[in-house]
Parts: structure tokens; sequence; C-alpha cells
């Protein structure tokens, strides 16, 4: 993770102010005189998600949200000068290592976020439950991180994203989609995230099941006669079936927070990985930068789980046939590595008739997620709409009649 917030200040050489980061620029910005100053090179133009062409069936597995996750980009469009780090390394983290560094981080009571601090701050607010934290000076160590996604959505793009979502919704409070158009202020807080790769090959055995069908009579009673009528009645021939499968595995992204349900986050991909950048504190001027809460061990944990879905759907794919069935699926993994990466989130916290509600927006794409607001004033009047126009046609039914 990188050092506390506090000393990511970068003052302006015009006015001495401190610069922040400009969403979708390579560069910080004055946000008192205007003085811009280039962080470096722009990000790399490569493809996105890649949902056709490779391996036959790719786009199904795609649309498959047990497995799109751990198939999101196309691995032949990495992210230019990130190292992958052996996975072993990370396992066995020493506590000399320079793998890692310490932080000062507080947890949020609420909903368990890691934020960190600065130097000088005992207290803060969650950016995603706006719960007011106070914490002591004490330090975590933690893995540092290889590579960061520069936000490209400024705040006003984000805000809205979010009010036309809420817009879209049936049945959402009105009172708080207004809320959300008034302009209140949004979080930028980058994300935690593990990736990893690993070559895989698995070797099966199962059965193969074949469709045939068999013409069948059945007695019915047609004209209040029995007659035997002819059916088609469809059968499996099952066969036995072994074989192996390979399956290279780039950059499967797992949550390192548990701060945000996972449905959430899952909910805001994809993502274009190939636009990170090596980690520069200077993209976290003017952001907060949540600590990590899924230790490298669960992340990979998870992460072969989401790999174990793609080898299934390869393996049903090589039995082939109208039907599959997997006994048996021995996987070996080699070439294991993985990264610690930051991703760019907006995040907002309202609460409305005491209840908070929580939106993400993904800060490269605009995708918005978050939990469902229900207006029970509106849905009473729904219902009592419906049953009024169905008693309208109810009567003149009956009085067509």
């Amino acid at each position: 993770m990188p050092t506390p917030a506090s000393e990511f200040r970068y003052p302006c050489r015009n006015c001495g102010a401190s610069l922040t980061f400009s969403p979708g620029e390579q560069s910080l910005k004055c946000p008192y005189c205007g003085h811009v100053q280039q962080i470096g090179e722009g990000a790399e133009n490569a493809p996105g998600r890649s949902t056709e062409g490779g391996v036959a069936g790719e786009d199904v597995l795609l649309r498959d949200p047990a497995t799109g996750r751990a198939l999101q980009w196309d691995g032949g469009h990495k992210a230019p000068h990130l190292t992958e780090i052996p996975l072993a390394d990370g396992l066995r983290l020493e506590a000399g290592s320079e793998l890692a560094q310490d932080i000062r981080t507080l947890s949020c009571p609420n909903c368990g976020a890691l934020i960190e601090l600065a130097a000088a701050s005992q207290s803060t607010r969650c950016p995603f439950c706006a719960t007011p934290v106070v914490t002591d000076t004490g330090a975590t160590r933690q893995i540092k991180p290889q590579g960061v996604l520069p936000f490209v959505l400024t705040e006003t793009q984000a805000r809205g994203a979010l009010s036309d979502w809420l817009g879209r919704l049936w049945f959402a409070p009105s009172g708080l989609t207004a809320y959300a158009r008034r302009g209140r202020r949004m979080t930028g807080i980058y994300s935690p995230f593990w990736t990893f790769d690993a070559d895989s090959r698995t070797e099966y055995s199962g059965l193969r099941g074949d469709w045939y069908y068999e013409t069948q009579y059945l007695t019915q009673i047609i004209d209040g006669k029995r007659r035997q009528v002819a059916q088609q009645v469809r059968k499996t021939r099952w066969s036995r079936v072994s074989g192996r499968v390979a399956r290279d595995f780039d950059d499967v992204l797992v949550l390192a927070s548990t701060s945000l349900p996972r449905r959430h986050a899952d909910g805001l991909t994809p993502w274009d990985l190939s636009h990170l950048r090596p980690y520069d504190p200077q993209f976290l001027a003017g952001f907060e930068a949540e600590g990590y809460t899924v230790p490298l061990p669960d992340g990979h944990a998870i992460a072969r789980q989401e790999m174990s879905g793609v080898i299934a759907m390869d393996i049903r794919r090589d039995i082939g046939g109208d039907e599959q069935r997997i006994e048996s699926a021995r996987t070996s993994f080699s070439a294991e590595t993985f990264k610690h990466i930051l991703l760019p989130i907006w995040t907002a916290a309202y609460k409305y008739n005491g209840k908070s509600y929580r939106f993400v927006v993904n800060g490269q794409s605009g995708r918005v997620q978050g939990e469902r607001p229900w207006s029970v004033w509106k849905i009473a009047a729904a219902v009592i709409m419906g049953t009024i126009l169905l008693a309208i046609m109810m009567l003149l039914s009956n009085q067509g009649g």
C-alpha cells in the first residue's frame, strides 16, 4: 500500500498550493491558480474486453457470471512496464521484505473499510458508508501496490452517471433521486485488488450424453374415442470419456477489500487493465486510498475458485455432446504470479429517511452499482392504480356482456 496521504503533497511551482491529480489526464493541477504539471506519458492504448474470437466459445464463458471475471482480458495486451511477482514470494512474505511497508490505517466499525490516514490525522469519515470514525496511531504492514489505474471520470461526470442510474430505477424514492442531483459531494477512492496469473493443465474423466429419439404410442381420448397417438420421446445415450484441457489465466481480478459487497465490485466490471500504470503516489494526490482487508492467501483461494469455473466450462466443451457429467478433474497450476493494484472508484453514501444507501461508480467507465432503494408510496400508488384499472375493465366487460 502507498505511504500515508499526507506525504502525497506536491507544491505548485507557481503559487505553492497543493496540486491534485486531474482525472482523464496525466497531470497534476493547481485548484487555485490553474498551473498544470505533467506526470508522464499517457497510458498505452490497447483493446479492452475481448468478447469474441480466440478459443471457440469464449464469448459464452465471458457472459457466465461465474467465470467472466476470470476471463476479462486478452492476455496479449497486458499493461506495459508492470512486473508480476511470483506468488510464492508473496505467500511467504518476510518481515524485512521490500514487497511490504508500514502504513497507518483505520478500520470503519460499520462496514469494515480500511482507510489510510494522513500523518497528522486522528479521525476521518468512511467514504463507503459516511460513518465518522476515530482511531489511534497504530500501523500495519501491507504489500505495496505495483500498479494504479488513474481516474478518467471527474466528480461531475461520476455524479451525472449516478443521477442517470437512479433516474432509471422504478419505484425509487423521488427524494433520494433529487438528493443525489443536488450536487452532493462524491469521494474518489482507490480500492485495492489482487490480480493473479497462472498456467493450468487438467486431466478429467466423465460422461458424454448424446440425445436420440424413440417413437412411442400413447392412448388418448379424441372425440370420445380411444386412439393410439405417436409421440417422439427424447432419451440420452451415455458414453465414458476422458481427456486433457489447458488454460492460461491472465489478470484474474479479485477484490481485496470487504468494505463493499462483492456483487457491487463485480458489477463494476469490466476494467480495461491495459491502462494500468506503474504505481506512482502522484496519481493519489487529492484522493483517498483504501488498504486491503482480504489477505493474499484468501484472494488466491477466490481466484482459484473462479479459475475452476472456467476449467469446468472448458471440460464440458471438450467432452461435447448434448449433456456432460464431470466425474473427476485433476488440475495442476504453474507459473503463478500476482500483483497488488489500485482501481479508481467514486463513492457516495446518502442517508434518506434514516437509512443509508451506498453507491459506487467505476472511475474509468462510469458503470454504477448500489443498493436498490424502494419507495413504499410509489409501490402503493401503483397497486391502487392497477386495482382501479382492473375494476374499470371488469365493469366495462360486464356492461358489454
